[in-house]
């Protein structure tokens, strides 16, 4: 089995995902870059590549158990075994004005979209990964949450949190239970997973809006992804440390 570190992030060809990839690659990690779109997939991985990371595609929709179940079976066949696996692929659904997602006018089938790309697809992916991360010696699980999960601070008026989003924020707040309740599981063993808070960012999934970069927006996930062993687990980051739940 290679000694090279391997690394799997979803939803990798664009964005803060692509900078998480790259981020890791330039500490020596193997990237699997997880996307569903083939073109823009291999565009990524051919941009990698250039930049000096050891890069590879795999065909991944988090929303489909077959596509999950293969990517497994490639990563397995390519690298043998996982020791990071960051889930950053997410939607936030369609929004109104304002980029609002109104809980008066919300449209339930939006809500269950929303959820099974951004709570069970990470359920999805995480438990069919888990095998080959078991063989690593210090895996490590990142899913990419959200500040506005922080019910904490929704629920403060003298924060200023953005604009109501009645799914995504939800959704959000969702996969940190979730993240908390594999913590739990995992107690005893040497997997650490955390939830990282990428901040503002100006990418398309923000409609370019935002103060920081991708590259910015990409530290936290690639900070909690070379946790040491004594690192934490079960926590929610962001670059200046814990976030209240």
């Amino acid at each position: 089995m290679s000694e090279t570190k391997n690394a799997l992030v979803t939803g990798a060809n664009k964005g803060i995902g692509y900078e998480i990839a790259a981020g890791l690659g330039a500490v020596g990690y193997r990237v699997g870059v997880g996307a569903r779109d083939e073109a823009r997939r291999e565009t990524a991985v051919e941009k990698l590549r250039a930049a000096g990371v050891d890069a590879f595609g795999v065909p991944l929709d988090v929303t489909g158990d077959r596509s999950v179940t293969e990517a497994a079976e490639l990563i397995e066949r390519r690298a043998g075994r996982l020791d990071v696996l960051v889930n950053n692929a997410g939607i936030s659904g369609d929004t109104g004005p304002g980029w609002v997602q109104d809980p008066t006018m919300l449209d339930l089938d939006l809500v269950r979209t929303v959820v099974e790309t951004n709570v069970l697809g990470v359920i999805r992916v995480t438990n069919a990964m888990l095998p080959l991360l078991r063989r690593s010696a210090s895996p490590r699980i990142v899913n990419v949450s959200s500040a506005v999960a922080s019910l904490t601070r929704q629920a403060d008026p003298g924060i200023e949190i953005g604009p109501v989003m009645a799914a995504y924020a939800p959704s959000k707040t969702f996969l940190n239970a979730v993240t908390v309740q594999y913590a739990r599981q995992f107690t005893g063993t040497n997997i650490l997973i955390n939830a990282a808070c990428p901040g503002l960012v100006a990418t398309d999934f923000t409609g370019f809006h935002g103060p920081r970069t991708p590259e910015q927006g990409a530290a936290t996930a690639i900070r909690l992804a070379t946790l040491p062993d004594d690192g934490p687990t079960g926590a929610f980051f962001e670059d200046d440390g814990a976030i209240p739940w």
